[in-house]
């Protein structure tokens, strides 16, 4: 791969298409367990545009190392400098590589959960302040969790990741402006009845300039208007633990019952802190080339004919103002082998078994977004 002209297609894309870096802006280039001919890629890449990359490498090992003793004095300190940083930054440009994705497991919550309120405001100035990408980089623990060999993921992942996203692009408009106008949501399939409003919150379009892959639109439901129950029919890891059968009950917006294959971390979750326990995104993905779970949020909440329902906290611009140092995406597959279901606007039926039915939305399917139907 040192050699692979797909790196430098790839930082290309990432420089300019998502982050449209610009003669004189700094850009920080944040590696985790990534090869240095990529990190090298992207820095030339950087340069062409006149940018001025600076780069951290981060090591998943060491990081454990450090977080197993985790105290304020430690990271406090750490965390004002990294936000003095972040705030020299225009752009920022982060690839997440992991040869174990469990690394972390073994952390125990009370040091997670520190660690993640001091460099809260790092990664709300990041979000909110900076042009920004972020994606995975291929490595064989990644392929073995999409039950693919090593060769074969890494074509699946720059096929992926160098999707023409331009395409999105007249279906994501219309989607978004159907969500501006909507009031009720209801959500039906094996296990799930939901029903939200997302009335005023707005919309946003992800089409490559944030997260790579990428495709979704997502807005928001108001913070005390959720009411039912969800039944999530993908894997999840978060903070390093992984779960699986995630039953959530709302009443009020608020989730008053929470089950799962390890429902004790899952609570320890959601009780980190009030906001934790209330929605701050609600999403629809639709990536054609992303059809299986695989573990991984970036990509697991693009899949074709999913939607994602996210605890915690909202994004500023399209959120419902919940704060939360919790932002889970939890995802639920909608197409037929995955048990199929509905998703209503206002009454109108909008997404059947994973496809968009009104013909404004069928730019959005998977047909047209791979080039088989105009």
């Amino acid at each position: 791969m040192l050699s692979d002209p797909r790196l430098d297609q790839l930082a290309a894309g990432l420089t300019g298409f998502s982050c449209e870096l610009k003669k004189g802006e700094r850009v920080l280039i944040d590696a985790f367990d990534v090869p240095d001919a990529m990190v090298i890629s992207l820095v030339r890449a950087a340069r062409a545009r006149g940018a001025h990359p600076i780069v951290q490498i981060h090591r998943a090992r060491i990081s454990r190392e450090l977080m197993l003793g985790a105290e304020e004095a430690q990271f406090a300190p750490q965390a004002e400098v990294e936000l003095l940083r972040m705030q020299k930054m225009d752009a920022y440009i982060a690839l997440r590589g992991s040869d174990n994705i469990f690394e972390s497991s073994d952390v125990p919550s009370a040091r997670v959960q520190l660690y993640a309120r001091l460099m809260k405001p790092v990664l709300d100035h990041r979000v909110n302040k900076t042009k920004w990408v972020v994606l995975r980089w291929p490595t064989a623990a990644m392929a073995q969790q999409a039950g693919m060999s090593t060769e074969a993921f890494e074509d699946f992942y720059f096929r992926v990741c160098t999707l023409d996203y331009a395409r999105m692009i007249p279906g994501m408009k219309a989607l978004k402006a159907l969500m501006e106008k909507t009031d009720r949501v209801h959500i039906k399939g094996p296990g799930t009845d939901l029903t939200f409003s997302i009335k005023g919150i707005g919309a946003r379009e992800c089409g490559g300039q944030r997260n790579i892959p990428d495709g979704e639109v997502f807005s928001c439901p108001v913070k005390d208007s959720v009411e039912g129950h969800i039944q999530y029919n993908t894997p999840s890891v978060y903070l390093g633990t992984s779960f699986e059968n995630v039953r959530l009950v709302f009443k009020k917006g608020r989730i008053v019952e929470a089950t799962a294959n390890n429902t004790k971390r899952l609570n320890e979750i959601l009780d980190s802190d009030p906001g934790a326990r209330y929605i701050g995104e609600f999403a629809l993905g639709f990536n054609p080339h992303i059809r299986e779970p695989m573990r991984d949020i970036l990509f697991d909440e693009k899949i074709a004919g999913s939607f994602h329902f996210t605890p915690g906290q909202a994004y500023e611009g399209v959120g419902n103002g919940n704060k939360s140092q919790v932002h889970w995406d939890m995802v639920n597959i909608q197409r037929p082998e995955y048990g199929g279901g509905e998703v209503w606007f206002d009454g109108k039926l909008i997404r059947k078994d994973g496809l968009f039915v009104p013909k404004s939305l069928h730019k959005l399917n998977p047909e047209y977004l791979l080039g088989k139907a105009s």
